[in-house]
């Protein structure tokens, strides 16, 4: 059986590997700093092949250049030998659940998910620490002699973390902050899927620097705004009032999602009011339409002429979609195509706009007929006509703001329920910290973003991806995981979230802080002595999504939502093998006869099988399932995916039996046949009982 890696992906081979395919004249063998021979990229050929003159020397070029930069490059591409060991104690629905909560550094948990979330996460929103001249908590060793002046200076402590502050007297000020981000960016735009985006909130002190970076790593055509989100006036200032942050949104490719058709719109005021009437009367009626639209006529009229629903009151019919209102179907402008469209009842084609028809080909026409999005009228003798819901489909988006010219002049935006959200968002950031210190009993978090806020822009964002994956590697205060169960909970979408925290020591926090901030940090310490836990930040985010959870059920919820408010907890840590798996050519012979197993003595079959589900790629909230066979445990994720059996003494008989349930892969562990003869022999019996089964041992 082959051996799995056990360690997350080496990015430079594989972008090697990328560059070999391309020009292999480019690529040559080089030893590495331990002498290990390694692909290597020829820069010199790479320059002289992709110029078309001579190139002599480095050449002067735009782009945004700091100290520390290549070593970021290089933290960002190097694999690491750690894994993902979960917790189910410190999990909410952890069998059941599609969320992840990652406890640990961030950039370690980016590489840990390279391969089983590359390409497969529609929208990241960050928002990183700033750079505000206070503590940098990341592990990063950027660069190994600043690293060792800073643990003889005891400014490190045993596991890397920075203790010191980051004041603009120190030369480093913009430097390491920018490394710091860097890295992560670069890694994370990986898991980004090809329609993805990322929203990363920043404040005046790094924004310039930051959409340089991102206008490197996401492409400067890839740039979709800088939002202004407005909090507040600041009084006593001296000059202008600062209370704003921006939030620059970037696309992984902006033309997939041109060439999507993807448009983004927002329900104006009312509308929201209509749809949710809509909602109660089909828990009245079902599905009969004629009911519910005299019953909701009944309702515009019942309305305040002040009310802002009774504005969209020709949204008064109703079919699976919602409420909706008719259209013009007639070509913009005029000269349009001509063609027939057979009535359904009269079987005779019906009468042809004299601007010509809407869609350019009978196969278009007959498409939008199939989707429910053309009505007909009684006979053929008039033209039918579009739907325009009040909560429009993705089929319709296409057509919701192109200026129709109706019988009223040119209907354009203003006649549709519907709008561009603007760029600057307007709301006081106290609304965010009073909701939480009523959710949490206290002020246990310093400036929390406005959840409600989020989700409304994630759902914004997602107009065709109802199950996106949304991930936040800075998770703070979990404001992102409640936006997700928010938007969940309101529109019955079925978003997942990823969220990663480090687990920050509060009681040394609160010992280098003072003031407002302490005064904070000692609440949360306080929490968590109510609840029996560590004194760690993560600790205070988790039980922030637990009580979001809690509230989501309690409110009046969309009957689509899954009610999925879990968890999944997974905590970074050291891999689960030891020194003699990884470099066996480096333990003594006397080191390799007291350590026959490879696996670290304190692992459960739990910790290895989320290892392996990392290092196949797989995603790590699939259902787990776990019996007893042959007096062995059994792990089948995802029912056939993947079955695995890490314990010793493995027998024929149950090799046999996970063999004929033909599993997509199979793994065991090194020691679970005693005897080579025994690997042979189930390697044998698969290829004879499950011929398509990948197998592997760790």
């Amino acid at each position: 059986m082959d051996k799995m890696k056990m360690h997350s992906p080496d990015l430079s081979q594989d972008n090697v590997a990328k560059i070999r395919a391309l020009f292999p004249d480019c690529v040559t063998e080089a030893a590495d700093e331990q002498g290990n021979i390694r692909l290597a990229v020829d820069f010199d050929q790479l320059r002289q092949t992709l110029s078309d003159h001579i190139v002599e020397g480095p050449q002067e070029r735009y782009r945004l250049d700091w100290p520390g930069k290549r070593e970021a490059l290089l933290t960002a591409n190097a694999p690491i030998a750690k894994t993902l060991r979960p917790c189910r104690e410190e999990s909410v629905d952890f069998d059941t659940t599609q969320n992840l909560f990652i406890e640990g550094d961030n950039l370690d948990a980016l590489k840990l998910l390279q391969e089983s979330y590359l390409g497969k996460v529609k929208l990241i929103y960050i928002d990183p620490p700033y750079n505000t001249g206070k503590d940098f908590i990341y592990r990063d060793k950027f660069s190994s002699l600043k690293a060792q002046y800073e643990n003889l200076t005891e400014q490190r402590d045993a596991d890397g973390g920075l203790l010191v502050a980051n004041p603009e007297t120190k030369g480093r000020y913009h430097s390491d902050w920018l490394t710091m981000i860097y890295s992560r960016l670069k890694v994370a735009r990986n898991l980004l899927a090809e329609d993805g985006l990322i929203f990363i909130s920043i404040d005046d002190v790094e924004q310039a620097a930051l959409k340089q970076i991102c206008a490197e790593i996401f492409g400067e055509k890839n740039f979709i705004a800088q939002l202004t989100w407005e909090k507040g006036r600041k009084n006593d200032a001296k000059f202008f009032s600062l209370g704003h942050e921006y939030m620059l949104v970037y696309a992984r490719n902006q033309l997939v999602l041109r060439e999507r058709g993807e448009i983004w719109r927002e329900e104006k005021p009312g509308a929201k009011e209509i749809w949710d009437e809509f909602v109660r009367l089909r828990s009245i009626y079902a599905d009969n339409f004629g009911q519910m639209e005299k019953a909701l006529s009944e309702w515009y009229s019942d309305l305040p002429k002040s009310h802002p629903s009774k504005k969209w009151s020709r949204y008064k019919r109703i079919d699976k979609n919602g409420p909706w209102r008719d259209r013009d179907i007639s070509w913009p402008g005029g000269d349009g195509p001509k063609y027939d469209v057979i009535h359904p009842v009269t079987k005779l084609p019906c009468a042809v706009p004299e601007a010509g028809w809407r869609y350019a080909s009978p196969d278009e026409m007959q498409r939008q007929i199939k989707l429910g999005l053309v009505e007909f009228r009684a006979d053929h003798t008039e033209p039918p006509f579009r739907k325009a819901h009040i909560r429009p489909i993705p089929e319709e988006c296409d057509d919701i703001n192109e200026g129709d010219e109706g019988e009223g002049g040119e209907e354009g935006e203003s006649e549709f329920a519907t709008q561009v959200r603007a760029s600057v968002i307007y709301k006081q950031s106290q609304v965010a910290v009073k909701y939480l210190r009523g959710l949490m009993g206290g002020k246990v978090f310093s400036n929390p973003k406005d959840h409600d806020e989020l989700a409304k822009i994630f759902a914004y964002a997602t107009p065709r991806n109802p199950n996106a994956i949304i991930m936040d590697f800075f998770a703070g205060s979990g404001s992102a995981a409640e936006a997700v169960l928010t938007a969940n909970a309101t529109a019955g979408t079925s978003y997942k979230f990823v969220v990663v925290q480090l687990p920050e020591d509060l009681d040394k926090a609160a010992a280098a802080t003072s003031g407002t901030a302490k005064k904070t940090v000692q609440n949360a310490i306080k929490l968590l002595d109510k609840l029996g836990r560590p004194h760690l930040l993560s600790e205070v985010t988790k039980e922030r999504i637990r009580l979001a959870g809690m509230e989501a059920l309690k409110g009046d919820v969309s009957e689509g939502w899954n009610r999925d408010v879990g968890f999944r907890v997974l905590k970074i840590d050291s891999s689960n093998m030891s020194d003699v798996y990884y470099r066996p050519d480096e333990v003594s012979q006397d080191e390799l006869f007291g350590q026959v197993d490879s696996v670290k003595p304190d692992r459960t079959g739990e910790d290895l099988l989320f290892q392996v589900l990392i290092d196949w790629g797989v995603e790590l909230t699939l259902p787990i399932d776990r019996e007893t066979l042959h007096g062995k445990t059994v792990y089948s994720v995802d029912g056939n995916a993947l079955i695995a059996c890490v314990d010793t003494g493995v027998t024929d008989e149950l090799v046999k039996e996970i063999a004929a349930r033909a599993p997509l892969r199979a793994v065991f562990r090194d020691t679970s046949f005693a005897r080579d003869a025994d690997r042979i022999n189930a390697e044998q019996l698969f290829r004879q009982l499950s011929p398509g089964t990948e197998l592997k041992a760790i």
